[in-house]
């Protein structure tokens, strides 16, 4: 579910093993951030506590195709007093991972809030974004047709790629394939910004 996406040639793969990509994790307090970046970097579910601040990690992702992805990943602090902060970790991003609770429908518009905050600012104008829909394990959680429609996805506008991937940060459930997707996103953006440059 998503939009911006398409298949990729398969020479992509054989460039993206020669780079990293600074991607910022994003998303309202007890969304399950942190969650998602320790279970990526161990492959295990680590106990967290409420980031203060920020925390970050270079991790190697195995992806489809065979490809080895290194990703800067900053996971910030998403309580109300940090959020000011976040447009500093999106500053020249390659990448934005914004994690919802799929269970806290009360908190859905608030998320959309920040999230549309976030993605329309100038200095993110087309970067692409992974929408995270965590907790789908549990029971009651809110299923991605509504989270798109909540969050106003659609609302976005073609110039932001974004693709909505069902989760469980907690065993890994969907992390690997949302990672993909959105590696083939920024791949997509970069090539189409390289042949702008050449032609100025």
């Amino acid at each position: 579910m998503g939009n911006g996406l398409s298949e990729q040639p398969s020479f992509f793969s054989s460039i993206s093993f020669f780079q990293s990509f600074h991607i910022a994790i994003l998303g309202l307090d007890s969304a399950g951030k942190t969650t998602v970046l320790y279970r990526l970097q161990f492959n295990e579910f680590v106990n967290t506590v409420p980031t203060k601040g920020f925390n970050a990690e270079k991790v190697k992702v195995s992806l489809g195709g065979n490809r080895t992805v290194t990703f800067h990943f900053w996971d910030v602090g998403g309580q109300e007093k940090l959020r000011p902060l976040w447009k500093s970790y999106t500053r020249c991003t390659d990448g934005i991972i914004f994690v919802v609770d799929s269970v806290d429908a009360e908190r859905m518009e608030e998320a959309k809030t920040e999230l549309h905050k976030i993605a329309k600012t100038s200095e993110n104008q087309g970067v692409p974004l992974l929408v995270v829909a965590n907790k789908q394990d549990l029971r009651h959680c809110l299923g991605l047709v509504e989270i798109e429609k909540l969050l106003a996805l659609k609302e976005l506008g073609p110039a932001t790629p974004w693709h909505l991937q069902p989760s469980c940060a907690i065993i890994g459930d969907g992390l690997r394939d949302g990672l993909d997707k959105l590696h083939d996103m920024i791949v997509k953006r970069r090539n189409v910004l390289r042949q702008q440059k050449r032609k100025r």
